[in-house]
């Protein structure tokens, strides 16, 4: 049975997406990172990318927030 009001958890990094009306799909083109990663990325609060995804992932951010900081988005 299919609940509304139930929704996945989201990390900052998911919160942004959504608030902005992009998809993890369009997120997947902007950063070129894999879908797997960026699922990860958007729906595990704890998770901390690798230098180079983390770089990848912020220009992408960047692209929405102009002023984003990755501790803003990541527990480093």
């Amino acid at each position: 049975m299919f609940r509304f009001g139930k929704r996945k958890p989201r990390s900052k990094v998911g919160k942004l997406i959504d608030k902005h009306g992009y998809t993890q799909e369009e997120f997947v083109s902007a950063s070129g990172i894999s879908r797997n990663t960026i699922s990860r990325v958007c729906s595990d609060p704890k998770y901390v990318p690798s230098a180079g995804v983390l770089k990848k992932i912020m220009k992408a951010v960047r692209s929405l927030d102009t002023g984003a900081k990755a501790d803003d988005y990541f527990d480093l």
